[in-house]
């Protein structure tokens, strides 16, 4: 018995849990760079296709180190497998110009839906990142849901009104450029409602009962 305890005790600690920290940014950028570089050499149904595969991969890859899904590189990656399998299969390119004015909907659907339940989606994948009191949580979902919105009207006008070529370059370029400058853009509202600079005040879904 000395000896198992002695075996036991020398045992070496695991050690911590490892970090993949690239995988964020390439399950996000990574399938837009394949559909750019695929379109750009062999048109808009061959980087369609590429995108789905990138987009599938990116996501098995994140899963596969992180034993997590990354939601919002999810989403887009079931739109995309949807709406761009349409397009080859129909060859119309409508299906995979309407994929994020789709994913852009779901998104801030999800947010406003989440606020009409009291919860916040923001807030359970954000949170350790970006803590705030409930009311910031709540100013910023009503402000991410909007530029959704927005950003859904936007590419409507663009692939309706622009060349293909134009709307992969907003699509690749333009739209995560501007939801990068919009994330930027609300620094102040994290920093004015940080947990020590609101003034203390119970949450509605945390006040006991009457």
């Amino acid at each position: 018995m000395g000896g198992l305890e002695d075996r036991k005790s020398t045992a070496p600690a695991p050690g911590p849990r490892r970090r993949h920290g690239w995988t964020g940014p390439v399950a996000d950028f990574g399938p837009l760079a394949v559909f750019l570089g695929a379109y750009l050499a062999y048109g808009l149904a061959a980087a369609t296709a590429a995108l789905i595969a990138a987009s599938s991969t990116a996501c098995a890859l994140s899963y596969a180190l992180t034993r997590r899904l990354p939601i919002m590189p999810l989403v887009a990656a079931v739109v995309v497998a949807i709406f761009g399998g349409l397009t080859l299969w129909f060859h119309d390119d409508t299906f995979i110009k309407l994929k994020p004015t789709i994913v852009q909907i779901l998104f801030a659907a999800v947010l406003l839906g989440g606020m009409a339940l009291r919860r916040s989606p923001l807030r359970a994948m954000l949170g350790t990142a970006w803590p705030m009191g409930d009311a910031g949580w709540r100013r910023l979902t009503i402000r991410f849901a909007v530029f959704f919105l927005v950003m859904a009207g936007i590419n409507e006008a663009v692939w309706r009104t622009q060349s293909t070529d134009t709307w992969v370059m907003f699509k690749v370029l333009a739209l995560p450029g501007l939801t990068m400058l919009f994330a930027l853009a609300q620094v102040p509202l994290l920093t004015r409602h940080r947990p020590e600079s609101e003034p203390a005040a119970a949450s509605p879904d945390l006040q006991p009962p009457a």
